[in-house]
């Protein structure tokens, strides 16, 4: 099968060409970028040098040669290029937020008006654990947010058991700083991070209405959401501790014995044992999830935390194992399922 990756010169961008360059089914035939268009995918990644293929600016026309597309773009601009693409006669699989929400929902979260509202309700929510009969066969699959993978693969199964209750989960959620990015900000730089926990976009981070949307949706179960998240002195890794109203005398076996059957028999998800809890620094390079859930009965909390690297199963790796799904390949083809450690 062959595949295009718009906006390759980023760090989802380079994780697609890593993944897919070795994955036995796919061959990479077109990389897309804006401002480094006309450089080789080695001078921009010197790490994926053996990716023979030159970056350069694409659009529709790359149907002639790729049946599957993966868009890893700044928000905004996925909205007005997937219509066209899958009119050319393509799949594709959006890293971006255009598709993630109700197009209503865009100008507050995003800050902008959706461009082609008549395509969300066509786009199918690409978390295979949850949703992976609805991505198979799909044209359009709108990969989510590293946070929101995380959180929902941590909370579903305990919503859906009715061990925990969905008004007032608070997600506190730790972020590596790739998750803002290849391009050079100052908020960003070493001397400001290094060392550092910063909170950011506190009431306003476009992944609260996602997550309360996928445990919806998932489980069910409305759900009202305080999430604030925090850039961490750490390249890789996102880590998401999320506190929920106990439903009733629920116990630590209780909410582990939920995770474990929940994802028994999913290769990506781990479910770890009562007294072991998730560390992003074992998922990277990985397409896992770790999640793992204590009780704490004195306050009538479960606190469940789930971890991934943001790039790989928060992101690119995820995409990947949307396009196995959507093209009848093993979910786990080309997927890595063991970290990198230290």
């Amino acid at each position: 099968m062959r595949a295009a990756v718009f906006g390759a010169s980023g760090y989802l961008g380079a994780e697609l060409l890593r993944l897919l360059s070795g994955h036995p089914d796919v061959s990479l035939t077109a990389v897309g970028a804006g401002e480094q268009a006309g450089r080789s995918v080695g001078d921009v990644h010197p790490h994926l040098a053996s990716v023979d293929l030159q970056l350069e600016r694409l659009d529709e026309s790359v149907a002639t040669r790729a049946d599957v597309a993966f868009l890893s773009l700044p928000h905004g601009r996925s909205g007005k290029l997937a219509p066209r693409l899958l009119d050319a006669g393509m799949r594709v699989i959006d890293l971006a937020g255009d598709f993630r929400l109700a197009p209503e929902a865009y100008p507050d979260w995003y800050g902008f008006d959706h461009p082609t509202p008549e395509w969300s309700a066509k786009a199918v929510y690409g978390l295979p654990e949850l949703f992976g009969e609805q991505v198979s066969g799909a044209s359009l699959v709108a990969n989510p947010g590293c946070y929101p993978t995380a959180a929902a693969l941590a909370l579903v199964p305990l919503l859906r058991a009715g061990l925990v209750t969905g008004d007032g989960i608070i997600i506190d959620a730790k972020s590596g700083i790739s998750g803002a990015g290849a391009k050079p900000t100052a908020a960003i730089q070493f001397a400001r991070r290094d060392g550092s926990v910063e909170p950011y976009r506190v009431g306003g981070h476009q992944h609260t209405p996602e997550i309360e949307q996928v445990l919806e949706s998932a489980a069910g179960h409305t759900a009202r959401v305080t999430f604030v998240p925090h850039l961490v002195p750490s390249v890789r890794g996102v880590l998401a501790t999320c506190y929920a109203p106990l439903a009733d005398s629920g116990t630590t076996d209780d909410l582990t014995g939920a995770l474990s059957d929940a994802y028994k028999d999913t290769p990506f998800v781990r479910a770890l044992p009562p007294g072991t809890l998730p560390d992003p620094k074992r998922v990277t390079a990985a397409n896992v999830c770790e999640v793992a859930a204590v009780a704490d009965t004195r306050t009538g909390t479960a606190v469940i935390v789930g971890a991934v690297d943001n790039l790989v199963k928060g992101g690119s790796g995820q995409a990947v194992q949307n396009m196995n799904l959507m093209f009848g390949f093993d979910e786990t083809t080309g997927l890595p399922t063991v970290g990198t450690f230290p």
